[in-house]
């Protein structure tokens, strides 16, 4: 049977490595605390889970690819409350089944006669993934800790060429945060080369000093399209629940690929979306969350001489190893500790390891505990 050949070409997903790892480990008697994948597991506030049940109607009905009306009133409301930027909620907000399904598809609708996608490394996956399955050509730029982990678009040469440019900021997996004149940078370039700026902002909403800009915040966005989610604000991975903002232009052309594939998401979950966009409390308190669990496993990793590199903002720990990131990774992992290894992010990512903070406190306390013990 022939298959896709990008399929059959592309290395296993990193991740389905690392869930190898500990079954590998689980099998052996080890009992895991699971820092590995960004998947929080802390309670979705009360007030959406209502709203989810209160939404369930007796007869199902397919949702529609644009979107309750409501749902994007209160993305539009949200983005207003939080950068100052005022959207069309009809025209430029298209809701998506989380963002990661959203930033996959998005090369099979603004590929055309150009072909590069650029992508920063270290990064998520998926951008790469979802250029190579639209049959697009992948230009990587390394992210360098003495640059604060931003790309260096001088050394940057196709911009003629390029349709697309991937960044993620607050950074995952470094946690490092882009400034307003970064965006500004890229952004004049879209609009010079006629390319578009697609910004992955899916942890903007958590951060331990200020709170982190958004390429929305630009002066001309006319070339500008932002992900965003609820995943990681107010706790819902399981929801599957985000956006899309983009110029008019863009949006008509999601609204006309999004239903062929069938993604929008079920309206009771758009109504418990449209509950959690509309409050601002409950992100303050899972911001909380994470400043304990940070301040509890930072001190231990410190005392044993490793460092912190980057991470001003969300809830990862990006920490510097001093060597081979999978042996790091795998000698933790025989201690009970899962981490994801920088070199899962690409080869810019060697020398690190990732720590998601998405264990209970009390986990993080037992594992500040272990770590102390073991290096």
């Amino acid at each position: 049977m022939r298959l896709s050949p990008v399929l059959t070409e592309l290395a296993q997903y990193p991740f389905a490595r690392l869930d190898d790892w500990k079954a590998e480990a689980t099998a052996s008697g080890i009992e895991l605390i699971d820092f590995g994948m960004g998947d929080p597991r802390e309670v979705t506030p009360a007030f959406i889970r209502e709203a989810l049940a209160a939404s369930i109607e007796p007869v199902s009905s397919y949702p529609r690819a644009t979107g309750l009306p409501e749902l994007r009133q209160a993305i539009a409301g949200w983005i207003e409350r939080r950068f100052g930027v005022s959207v069309d909620p009809a025209k430029e907000i298209v809701p998506t089944l989380g963002s990661k399904e959203a930033i996959f598809s998005f090369a099979q609708v603004a590929l055309g006669d150009k072909r590069i996608v650029a992508i920063p490394e270290p990064a998520y996956p998926v951008y790469e993934r979802g250029a190579l399955f639209a049959n697009g050509s992948v230009a990587t730029l390394p992210l360098k800790e003495e640059n604060g982990w931003l790309p260096d678009l001088d050394a940057f040469d196709a911009w003629d060429e390029l349709a697309l440019f991937w960044v993620c900021y607050p950074n995952n997996p470094t946690g490092a945060v882009a400034p307003l004149s970064f965006y500004e940078e890229l952004a004049a370039r879209a609009r010079e080369h006629g390319f578009l700026l697609c910004s992955d902002e899916a942890y903007s909403e958590l951060w331990f000093d200020e709170p982190p800009v958004s390429a929305l915040q630009v002066e001309d966005r006319t070339n500008v399209v932002v992900f965003n989610t609820l995943s990681k604000r107010s706790s819902m991975t399981g929801y599957r629940s985000g956006f899309v903002c983009a110029p008019p232009e863009i949006g008509d052309a999601l609204r006309s690929f999004r239903p062929t594939v069938g993604t929008a998401p079920q309206e009771f979950v758009q109504r418990a979306s449209v509950a959690a966009w509309s409050d601002d409390q409950h992100v303050d308190d899972v911001r909380a969350l994470y400043r304990r669990k940070r301040e509890t496993l930072l001190p231990a990793l410190e005392e044993r001489g490793l460092r912190l590199a980057g991470s001003e903002a969300t809830f990862y720990l990006w920490v510097d190893v001093g060597g081979a990131s999978e042996e790091f990774a795998r000698r933790l992992l025989g201690n009970g500790i899962v981490v994801a290894p920088g070199s899962f992010f690409g080869e810019a990512g060697e020398g690190y390891v990732r720590f998601a903070l998405v264990p209970t406190q009390e986990q993080c306390e037992h594992a500040a505990t272990i770590l102390r013990e073991v290096l």
